[in-house]
């Protein structure tokens, strides 16, 4: 099936942090603090998106200070944080929402993202994933995680759905 008839029946999307929200890299101080980098485009697609009625989650396996703080500003409820099995988080997000995983979408980078990625109706991988990360998306994006990816996987799905211009009216002039 292509990845267009899909997304339009896509109702959450899941998201991993670390290569996807982030470049991936882990910055630390002279004091051993770590700080990452977030793309602000991927923060608006997050807020129009949920502002359409798509809630979106995050899963990751490292705990840090700094991702809670994006995650709490993007007003996610859905984060869970230390988890190297995903799958797990994965389900008690789909129940919460009632949806079955063929309407969830995950966009994950690496091989920890591999069974949520197998579960779901829209595995994304971004342009930087791991080659067994791309090889069972059913989308790859022309952006690298942390450089715009997840909001082009955000206007991906609101076109297929065709919400696209509602979500961008707002600013249209």
């Amino acid at each position: 099936m292509h990845a267009e008839q899909v997304a339009k029946d896509i109702k959450v999307i899941v998201l991993d942090c670390d290569g996807v929200l982030t470049d991936g890299g882990l910055y630390y101080d002279s004091e051993g603090n770590v700080s990452k980098r977030f793309n602000v485009q991927d923060g608006l697609g997050i807020k129009v998106v949920q502002k359409a009625g798509i809630p979106v989650a995050v899963i990751t396996g490292l705990d840090s200070e700094a991702v809670k703080s994006r995650i709490a500003s993007l007003g996610i409820d859905d984060y869970f944080a230390g988890f190297l099995d995903k799958m797990e988080c994965l389900e008690i997000i789909r129940s919460k929402y009632g949806v079955s995983f063929e309407h969830m979408a995950y966009v994950g980078d690496d091989w920890v993202d591999l069974g949520p990625m197998r579960a779901v109706g829209l595995p994304v991988a971004v342009a930087n994933a791991q080659p067994e990360t791309k090889d069972i998306a059913l989308l790859v994006t022309q952006a690298r995680g942390g450089e715009g990816a997840v909001r082009e996987v955000i206007r991906f799905i609101l076109k297929a759905q065709g919400k696209l211009e509602q979500a961008m009216s707002r600013w249209n002039v």
